[in-house]
């Protein structure tokens, strides 16, 4: 059986699980015919059903959800901050990875200074006391930055694809080609995120006197509302997720070839390593969401009712690690990045490092002639 159909079959059983839930709850709720989370619509608000209520006031999401998110703008805020000063004013020779690298970066920064509006507003009882425009902006930029950062994560596989299996190929060298693609990302994305602005956000919910910000449809949008997430679902997540597999298997296939020479055998298995920790990372924080995202739109243009919306507000909290995640991969992946970063650390300068490593190599020198010639006494240090 191969990998994709995996996947269906977990698709297809979670969908059965929550209809299930759906037909064994969806009668006791005092007669009313609710359609995911949403619910009856009047001229004040939306009503919700009991469960929907339940979900809204448990401490899965005003507890749970802002401590995670808490820890992922402590963490997110400063590693990516940090990254993009790396890629930007330290890697002097630019090239495609960095390229990419820095775009992800810039695009999970931009998602985690927004998370503070999440903190709040979970903290608030899931009330959302910043008006309807600010709602949509958070919205757009939740999405549309977790999309960025699934697409630039796919270009990073692809191009680690062809400096394994193409070494000397011109593409994995083309900077022009990379911002390019940079590019028609950002703007792709963002084109894409418009129809979040088109319908109401926020939502007040009557029988719990709070406002809603995403987490109740009016009944009269749930056809847009569910449209757009089902074709964002498809094109942002199961796209990429299929391109960046294939890539790996291939780059997992081409590194076991070369397994033979002994000379290299330690390198490689430090490749395959790093390989399966970023796929495995990408899938761990983007599957289940992605995939609790089809479903529940699915029964919310069903109309039938949704009770594991609880797991699917979860797994987007999940999502929202890879923001904070992201930083250390850039350490793992390229040496020169994690040079840079102990070197700021160090408070130490680029040209610091290079009169050292002249120094050290002097004093080695020196000391197999029997002299002493270093050139360390020129050596200075900066301060940061």
């Amino acid at each position: 059986m191969t990998f994709d159909q995996h996947w269906i079959k977990l698709i297809a059983l979670l969908a059965c699980v929550e209809l299930c839930l759906s037909n064994k709850n969806g009668h006791g709720d005092e007669g009313y015919s609710y359609r995911g989370l949403s619910g009856i619509e009047t001229a004040e608000g939306v009503q919700v059903s009991k469960t929907a209520g339940m979900i809204l006031g448990s401490r899965l999401t005003t507890v749970f959800l802002p401590i995670v998110y808490i820890v992922v703008f402590a963490v997110g805020l400063p590693t990516n901050a940090m990254a993009i000063w790396v890629f930007l004013f330290r890697t002097k020779k630019k090239h495609p990875a960095a390229i990419y690298m820095a775009n992800l970066a810039l695009s999970d920064l931009l998602f985690v200074i927004w998370t503070p509006l999440k903190i709040a507003y979970h903290f608030n009882g899931n009330n959302w006391i910043y008006g309807e425009g600010l709602c949509k902006v958070l919205v757009g930029f939740f999405y549309g930055n977790m999309y960025c950062s699934i697409f630039f994560i796919t270009c990073i596989s692809v191009q680690r694809y062809w400096a394994i299996v193409h070494p000397l190929s011109q593409n994995r060298r083309n900077n022009q080609l990379a911002v390019g693609v940079c590019g028609a990302i950002w703007v792709g994305v963002w084109l894409l995120t418009t129809p979040l602005y088109l319908y109401d956000q926020t939502v007040r919910v009557t029988n719990l006197d709070i406002i809603t910000c995403h987490d109740v449809t009016r009944p009269s949008q749930n056809n847009m509302a569910s449209g757009y997430f089902l074709t964002m679902g498809i094109v942002g997540f199961v796209f990429p997720a299929i391109v960046c597999v294939v890539a790996y298997v291939l780059m997992l296939k081409a590194l076991r070839e070369t397994m033979t020479d002994p000379s290299i055998t330690n390198n490689r298995h430090r490749a395959v390593v790093l390989i399966i920790t970023v796929l495995v990372m990408f899938l761990v924080c983007f599957t289940p969401s992605n995939i609790m995202l089809l479903v529940h739109y699915s029964l919310l243009l069903a109309g039938l009712e949704n009770n594991g919306y609880g797991f699917y507000i979860t797994t987007l909290c999940l999502a929202s690690l890879n923001s904070c995640l992201d930083p250390f991969v850039y350490y793992f992946i390229s040496e020169e990045f994690r040079d840079h970063v102990k070197n700021s650390l160090r408070c130490r300068s680029d040209r610091t490092v290079k009169r050292k490593k002249v120094s050290f190599s002097a004093l080695k020198f020196s000391k197999k002639s029997s002299t002493y010639t270093s050139e360390s006494g020129n050596t200075q240090s900066s301060s940061c």
